[in-house]
C-alpha cells in the first residue's frame, strides 16, 4: 500500500496535470512543451510556463488538491512563488469541482482588459 505521503502527491500531481490539460486546451497555439507539472517537491511555482505560454496566461500558479484548504495561506505561498506575476491559486477536494482564488483588484483588472 502506498504511504500517504506518496498519495498526497499523486493527489496533488492530478491537479497539476489537469491545469496543463486545461491551459493547451484553452491556449491551442501553444505547442509541446510550454506548460509542464513542476516535480513534486520542487520549489516555486507548481505549473511551469515558457515565456510565450506566460504571454498567454500571465499568472503563476499554485495549486492545492485536498479535503482541508488553509485558504489564506495557500495564498501566501502563491505570492511568495509569484515574483512579477500575478498569483493564482487553483483548488479542489475530493468529488468537487476545481475553484480558483485571485486579488479582487487582479480579477476586477481581468473584467476590465476583456471589455
Amino acid at each position: 500500500m502506498a504511504s500517504k505521503t506518496s498519495s498526497k502527491k499523486a493527489k496533488g500531481r492530478r491537479l497539476q496535470d489537469w491545469i496543463v490539460q486545461k491551459l493547451y486546451e484553452t491556449f491551442p497555439s501553444l505547442r509541446d512543451g510550454d506548460i509542464k507539472p513542476a516535480i513534486m517537491g520542487e520549489s516555486g511555482e507548481d505549473v511551469k510556463l515558457s515565456p510565450t505560454a506566460r504571454d498567454s496566461f500571465p499568472f503563476s500558479v499554485e495549486a492545492k488538491n485536498t479535503e482541508r484548504l488553509d485558504l489564506w495561506g495557500s495564498f501566501k505561498q502563491a505570492e511568495a512563488n509569484s515574483g512579477e506575476h500575478t498569483p493564482i491559486l487553483f483548488f479542489k477536494r475530493n468529488r468537487s469541482d476545481v475553484m480558483v482564488a485571485l486579488k479582487a483588484e487582479d480579477f476586477l483588472n481581468i473584467i476590465k482588459e476583456n471589455k
